[in-house]
């Protein structure tokens, strides 16, 4: 796993990537890694959804894959979202399909459609295969209330009241 040191405050995107083969034990230890991940980048509120999305992409790619199942795992956490994208050596792009409500299979892709606010494909360069990938809004912070500092002389008096300066500030 490769991962970032920088300081939390950096706006700069920050990445984790890993290599694997897809196989249905190396799924739940992605989903394991990634977890971590995002709890290390204090984006626990993403975790659940993040993991879900992960499985069934990587879940795809351990069914329909061809010729290999060897893929790479990456996420890139930008200022207001958070990409997970997985890349193949198949070149077949992948689509929604209608489902029955009894299947058992099928559902993966309209799942992260449903949990992610956005999806999509991209074929890599001389048939390297393709990327699928989901995007996830980073949660906002809460704006604190910051008092203003008080002038260092004081003001003399006029005839409107006195009035206090409060700002809200983004963190």
């Amino acid at each position: 796993m490769q991962s970032d040191q920088a300081d939390h405050t950096d706006p700069s995107p920050r990445e984790c990537a890993l290599e694997l083969e897809a196989h249905p034990y190396r799924i739940q230890q992605i989903r394991r890694i990634v977890s971590a991940q995002l709890r290390y980048w204090r984006l626990e509120p993403l975790v659940d959804a993040a993991s879900t999305g992960i499985s069934e992409l990587l879940a795809n790619v351990h069914r329909h894959a061809k010729p290999d199942k060897q893929c790479a795992v990456k996420l890139t956490l930008a200022t207001d979202r958070l990409t997970v994208a997985v890349a193949d050596h198949d070149t077949r792009l992948p689509y929604l399909q209608p489902t029955e409500p009894t299947a058992t299979t099928g559902r993966g892709l309209a799942m992260v459609e449903a949990m992610s606010d956005g999806w999509g494909t991209d074929l890599l360069p001389d048939d390297g295969g393709k990327v699928v990938w989901f995007v996830l809004r980073t949660p906002l912070q809460a704006p604190t209330l910051v008092p203003l500092k008080a002038a260092a002389a004081p003001l003399e008096q006029t005839t409107a009241p006195e009035r206090v300066a409060v700002a809200a500030s983004v963190a």
